[in-house]
């Protein structure tokens, strides 16, 4: 005759499954209960996340900008509180020693600027010359002056002529406008014009350059 156990749910179950299944049970749980002590460790072992640390900025280099020219990174340059565009100048000798200019004319950058000793004294947005009448590069000396110069190749008025070349090319007053272009000569407002002839003498250098060419040769 089989042998019985306990009754379930009104049943009479035989011995052995009753057995089988207390033994069941019992692995259900031992797996429940390691279940949960892994999980409490792996959490105990993970590190804590890390606080949030406020950004720091990069530094910033704060320095202005000095243009190619005579006397290099020396120079001491007019610190101006906005970028010159068409028709602007700035003009501020006051403290420097006196003594002879020298001009350096950037056609890359628009811009002429003057300096006398190493202090820059002046700067103006120009016009200059065209592709089929360009503006030359180089140095020149200045070789006259005239306050009230009428050209006689175009009947035109160049007030405040400081001149570079036999053939024409000078430096004068211009309504400096943006889109427009001279026959070769250097355009500056005619009150930086007045200035810059009061300070420049015959011989005073001037030196043209391009810097646009020499990034893109570069």
């Amino acid at each position: 005759m089989a042998q019985t156990g306990p009754t379930l749910a009104g049943f009479r179950v035989p011995a052995g499954l009753a057995f089988a299944v207390k033994g069941l049970i019992v692995l259900l749980a031992l797996a429940f209960a390691w279940q949960v002590t892994r999980l409490a460790a792996s959490e105990s072992r993970a590190p804590a996340p890390a606080k949030a640390s406020p950004a720091t900025p990069a530094p910033v280099q704060a320095q202005r900008s000095a243009p190619p020219g005579p006397g290099g990174p020396a120079i001491r340059h007019l610190n101006l509180d906005r970028p010159l565009r068409h028709g602007d100048y700035a003009w501020d000798d006051s403290g420097v020693p006196p003594g002879r200019v020298r001009i350096l004319v950037d056609l890359g950058r628009q811009t002429l600027f003057v300096f006398r000793g190493n202090h820059e004294i002046g700067r103006a947005v120009i016009l200059y010359g065209t592709d089929e009448q360009p503006t030359p590069l180089g140095t020149f000396p200045i070789i006259e002056k005239d306050e009230d110069h009428v050209s006689n190749l175009y009947d035109a008025i160049m007030p405040w002529m400081l001149r570079l070349t036999n053939d024409g090319v000078a430096i004068h007053g211009s309504n400096v406008r943006y889109g427009w272009a001279s026959r070769g000569c250097i355009g500056v407002p005619d009150e930086f014009a007045a200035l810059l002839f009061a300070q420049a003498r015959l011989g005073d250098p001037v030196t043209v350059i391009d810097s646009s060419r020499a990034s893109t040769a570069a």
